[in-house]
């Protein structure tokens, strides 16, 4: 099986590209969706998200707008966040992942949240980052979730810098065009390369 995990921040355009491994025939295991699903049933996680944010849950149940009130404007309390949370995140994908090694998938893509200091990058072949414009990320982020652009600008630079992720990836995926179905040709065109020097033995 062929892994290829993919990081980003918000708004960069993780989600097209797994829409191109998916049209290639490959499976996603999408961590934004084993995270959130944490978020719901995982009741030690919930634990010591409350232990060090006060509030945000409540008899058992996450209230996400308070937990992204004291989180996402204030980038040294999201890295906090990401310790609790990654260590979960992580043994359910590692889970997940040796379910589907059992099933000999042929592809299977990691939309991976805190990719490398969640120790997901080492059950990669291959990590790919997508990288935006601050300006696209901001537009895109108000669109998909309704908020302002103040508040889309401080959760975008509470997160990594677009430099860090090059710099951990093995390839670039750089979505510097406004049209989707454009950057979905890229996306396609390079998994295609990924997966092809894969298969032939080189990276």
């Amino acid at each position: 099986m062929i892994v290829i995990g993919i990081t980003g921040g918000s708004g960069c355009g993780k989600t097209t590209a797994l829409a191109s491994v998916r049209a290639l025939g490959g499976r996603v295991l999408d961590c934004d969706v084993v995270y959130h699903s944490l978020l719901e049933t995982n009741q030690p996680m919930l634990q010591a998200i409350s232990e060090r944010f006060p509030g945000v849950v409540k008899e058992g149940i996450l209230d996400r707008k308070s937990l992204g009130k004291q989180v996402f404007q204030t980038p040294s309390a999201l890295q906090i966040l990401n310790e609790i949370t990654h260590p979960y995140v992580c043994q359910e994908v590692c889970r997940q992942l040796e379910d589907w090694r059992k099933e000999n998938c042929l592809l299977a893509a990691i939309d991976a949240i805190g990719l490398f200091e969640s120790g997901l990058a080492q059950l990669c072949d291959v990590t790919v980052a997508v990288i935006a414009p601050e300006e696209f990320r901001v537009r895109r982020l108000q669109m998909r979730e309704g908020i302002s652009e103040d508040y889309a600008l401080a959760r975008i630079r509470a997160q990594k810098s677009n430099r860090e992720f090059v710099s951990q990836c093995d390839y670039v995926l750089d979505n510097d065009v406004q049209d989707i179905h454009s950057f979905a040709d890229k996306c396609d065109k390079l998994f295609q390369t990924i997966i092809g020097g894969i298969s032939h033995g080189g990276k």
